[in-house]
């Protein structure tokens, strides 16, 4: 049984010592690891009981994963879930009481749900985003003769922005989404010599999946942007970037997701520009 002395006690604590054994950690374990951090709300408030139908495991799942980090059960390691909805309450509180007792139309307080989500998402990127990180996967996409842009569903509008940005940027790249279903064969073109930027959240898109197997298959360096270490996408990456984008009403930002890959393709542009390889500075209009 163990003490609890050395063991996390908030979140981030945590989830830096899950991540730091995710390749060790047994097949179910890790399962119930990547609910965890993906659903930390429900793990606050739920029993092992009514956790495990969501999560695809048994009940007996949960509390061996609790004990496998040190807890000495599943209770023991909801308190440091709890105490991570506790730090956020009074910013929460905040902004609900501004929303119910504002002045102003209802479609005013959707507006400020929506900015408050965004605000909150920017906030965290800025947070937990590694400078490092950035610098690798500017360095990886500034070196390649052809980005391949690749993303799905709710993601799509990054890949979008991404391709204009490019585009104006004087950055070859190859947005994959062809309208006569010929994705596989842009795919075969793309080589160690090329990179890719590949974004899916959970429910990840099968095609994006599937699409950054292929390109990593190939050699090409595949910089993703996910939600969370145990995304399937993130086994497929040289370099990932894990954006917690907050919600209001059910629909979740996209604002921190933007403002990455706005600083990606400009920062790709300077990085080029630097190493000689395009001469000017463009510019987005």
């Amino acid at each position: 049984m163990n003490d609890g002395l050395g063991l996390p006690q908030d979140f981030d604590a945590l989830r830096e010592m899950i991540l730091g054994q995710r390749e060790a950690l047994p097949k179910r374990i890790a399962q119930v690891a990547a609910y965890a951090l993906d659903n930390p709300d429900e793990i606050a408030f739920g029993t092992a009981a009514s956790i495990a139908p969501s999560a695809g495991v048994q009940p007996s799942t949960l509390i061996r994963f609790a004990q496998h980090l040190g807890y000495d059960g599943f209770t023991s390691l909801q308190t440091v879930f709890r105490e991570r909805l506790r730090e956020r309450t009074s910013s929460y509180d905040e902004r609900l009481n501004a929303l119910r007792g504002g002045e102003g139309s209802q479609n005013r307080r959707i507006l400020e749900g929506f900015v408050a989500a965004s605000s909150q998402s920017l906030d965290a990127m800025m947070r937990n985003l590694d400078d490092a990180a950035l610098e690798s996967a500017v360095a990886k996409l500034a070196k390649a003769e052809t980005v391949y842009v690749v993303a799905r569903r709710r993601s799509y509008p990054i890949a979008s922005y991404l391709a204009y940005a490019f585009g104006k940027l004087k950055i070859r790249y190859q947005l994959v989404d062809s309208a006569a279903g010929l994705d596989a064969e842009m795919l075969d073109f793309a080589s160690s010599r090329d990179a890719a930027i590949v974004i899916s959240f959970s429910p990840y898109a099968p095609a994006t999946l599937d699409h950054a197997r292929a390109l990593s298959e190939a050699g090409v360096s595949v910089v993703a942007i996910t939600d969370s270490a145990f995304s399937p996408l993130a086994q497929s990456a040289n370099q990932w970037f894990e954006i917690a984008e907050a919600d209001f009403a059910g629909f979740r930002s996209l604002a921190a997701t933007m403002a990455l890959a706005m600083t990606l393709a400009v920062a790709v542009a300077e990085a080029r520009r630097q190493g000689g390889k395009r001469g000017g500075n463009p510019k987005i209009r």
